[in-house]
């Protein structure tokens, strides 16, 4: 989706290996009256409503300057003010907290949606996005929804985030990033296969024990056949793994 959006709505950048490439379109650029309708037929479902319509109120009700104005002005990446340091409190700085408010003014964005954007296009280390996976690793490695937090309402969405700031400071949301990306079936596998492949180039018998714990905290969940594997283990690693499972078969 966000290719498609670039290529039909973006502005032409290069060519390059007989590819065009064009920049990730302006507010502007997603105003139109029939942008809804075309990104429908382009595959964005009920996103095509929420797409324009927040393109509108960015571009036409609080202009260009107003998300640029809910940056964190103590990042490198956007011009840190000298002496700039703000208080970090539990549910995070002030700034943080005023951008995650304006963003859910936004037509169909959520608490999760103002954090990813929070974290990952304004610069607030400490905004955490909580799903449903998250809140299984928070429950599963800090032992957190249970009791008063065994549902992932806004109390223990808010509960979630405050801890992984507790612990990892400003920094909670790239932490976060990292324990997600881990938790994941395909990097799990890759990490399971790599320990066993120095294993045999050590000489050693793999550490079966080990390998059972990294396999129990992977979800056996379906496969999304529309999503396509980004990371592909080498024949080395594969037969390796392959041999391991076929000992703990015997």
């Amino acid at each position: 989706m966000v290719d498609k959006l670039c290529t039909h709505y973006g502005t032409y950048i290069a060519t390059f290996d007989d590819r065009r490439y064009h920049d990730f379109p302006s507010p502007d650029a997603l105003t139109g009256d029939a942008v809804e309708g075309h990104l429908r037929e382009l595959g964005f479902g009920y996103r095509a409503k929420y797409i324009a319509k927040t393109a509108r109120m960015i571009a036409n009700d609080r202009g260009h300057a107003w998300l640029n104005s809910l940056q964190n002005p103590e990042n490198p990446i956007y011009g840190q003010a000298p002496g700039v340091v703000e208080e970090m409190k539990p549910e995070g700085r002030d700034g943080y907290r005023e951008a995650h408010s304006r963003l859910l003014e936004l037509q169909g964005v959520g608490p999760k949606v103002a954090d990813c954007v929070c974290l990952m296009g304004l610069g607030w280390g400490e905004a955490v996005p909580i799903d449903t996976h998250v809140w299984q690793i928070a429950q599963r490695d800090y032992k957190l929804g249970k009791g008063k937090h065994s549902s992932l309402t806004k109390a223990t969405y808010d509960a979630i985030a405050n801890h992984f700031r507790k612990v990892w400071g400003k920094e909670a949301g790239w932490a976060h990033s990292v324990l997600f990306t881990a938790d994941l079936k395909v990097f799990a596998e890759r990490l399971e296969a790599t320990a066993i492949v120095k294993k045999e180039e050590e000489g050693a018998a793999p550490d079966l024990a080990a390998i059972t714990v990294t396999q129990s905290v992977v979800k056996a969940e379906p496969e999304d056949k529309n999503v396509k594997r980004v990371v592909e283990l080498d024949e080395t690693t594969i037969s390796s793994s392959e041999r391991v499972k076929r000992r703990r078969r015997k």
